[in-house]
């Protein structure tokens, strides 16, 4: 009689873990007053400002500019770093599209560099050998919640004259050395997509220390208009990138709980991390000392096929679904496979550099291993759980271990 729900047995796991989004009511509320006030547009209104301030202060930044999405604040973050047509820029080749696609739409040059094997997170030393003359900034990912090496890469920046831009999609409230992500390096950008731990079904802020990036960041999300100067006269150029005040009061009532549910899964991912790492085959991802904070956008493990027999990941993770553990592979591709990339379809991005570079011939053995056989995730919504839901992933990862020969 098989052990394994995969092949009939009963799963260990029936419940579904907690949904996303939450605080339903609350929201609904917020959104629903500020519709009846007439005032939905950011230019008039009060809540995109008050949110901006709150998260700024909140990520312990000076200014907060709060945009429609997170590619655009991935996109005016680089441009106000001054980045000129041909730049590069260095970039993790594991993590979301938007990554790479903000550089080429800033008219630079994507150069992809591997990760570290340990935390998934851009190899400082890897950084450091792929800069060259034309190269003007670094995109630190933190992935998946976790910060990136920043004393390392902040090192580096400084040593070599390079921009930092962090990019801080899955790491609202997250700390690095006590300190906020998105406020450490030259610029930081947030997202609040549907699936982020701080969610407005879309939408992202930009948050910097300096007061002239801020001021140059402003005016590329608002038409290139200058504040506090006449409002039709427009100085660079721009497109309207604003936040709509129902995103603002969305934002600012799920930001009551976000410290509270921040804590909760870097609480449960620490419990994870005790537990998983008891397997063999199981390596749950590293977290550094200095990553005080981890926001667990996702929950990462590495999956050792040779330790199953060389069974893929593909048939590993059907079985953790199987016992009701919604596990996911993860990127199947690293970004320079991507068609975009191996096909070099630009679009008006094109250029001579650019088109000299063959992506498609790159191979990043980290990356590569990750998208193909080792790399398992746990979105944050599974975290929000308490122990007894943490307890139900253990003793699925255990059976499956347990009985991986039925595999």
């Amino acid at each position: 009689m098989p052990n394994l729900a995969i092949n009939g047995g009963s799963p260990a796991r029936t419940k579904p873990f907690p949904s996303w989004p939450i605080n339903l009511e609350e929201s609904s509320r917020a959104v629903s007053e500020t519709i009846l006030s007439g005032k939905w547009g950011s230019i008039n209104g009060d809540k995109v400002r008050s949110f901006e301030k709150r998260f700024a202060i909140f990520q312990e930044a000076n200014h907060g500019i709060a945009v429609n999405n997170g590619t655009e604040a991935l996109c005016i973050s680089l441009q106000s770093a001054g980045l000129n047509p041909g730049d590069e820029v260095i970039v993790p080749a594991y993590t979301f599209i938007a990554s790479a696609s903000a550089i080429l739409m800033s008219n630079a040059i994507p150069i992809f560099v591997d990760i570290d094997p340990e935390t998934y997170n851009l190899d400082p030393g890897l950084v450091e050998q792929a800069i060259t003359p034309r190269t003007r900034a670094v995109v630190a990912v933190h992935f998946a919640g976790l910060p990136a090496d920043m004393d390392r890469l902040s090192e580096i920046a400084s040593r070599k004259n390079l921009a930092v831009i962090e990019d801080a999609a899955q790491a609202h409230g997250a700390r690095w050395g006590g300190h906020r992500v998105g406020s450490i390096g030259t610029i930081g950008a947030f997202s609040f997509q549907a699936s982020k731990n701080l969610n407005a079904g879309e939408g992202g802020i930009i948050l910097t220390n300096d007061d002239r990036i801020a001021s140059i960041a402003r005016s590329l999300t608002d038409c290139g208009h200058v504040a506090p100067g006449p409002r039709y006269n427009h100085y660079c150029v721009a497109g309207n990138h604003r936040m709509t005040e129902m995103q603002g009061a969305l934002l600012l009532a799920q930001m009551r709980h976000l410290e509270a549910q921040t804590q909760q899964r870097h609480d449960n991912g620490v419990y994870l991390t005790k537990r998983l790492g008891e397997f063999e085959g199981i390596l749950p991802v590293s977290t550094s000392p200095k990553a005080d904070l981890h926001a667990r956008h996702l929950y990462l493990f590495k999956y050792n096929q040779k330790a199953f027999q060389n069974i893929p990941k593909t048939r590993f993770i059907e079985a953790l679904r199987a016992e009701g553990i919604p596990a996911s592979p993860g990127y199947s591709l690293p970004l320079y496979k991507q068609p975009v990339f191996k096909n070099q379809n630009f679009g008006i991005y094109q250029s001579k550099i650019l088109s000299a570079i063959n992506y498609g011939s790159m191979n990043l053995p980290v990356t590569e291993k990750a998208c193909n056989s080792e790399a398992v995730w746990l979105t944050q919504n599974v975290l929000l759980g308490n122990q007894r839901d943490m307890d139900d992933i253990i003793h699925a990862v255990a059976k499956i271990c347990h009985h991986r020969e039925e595999l």
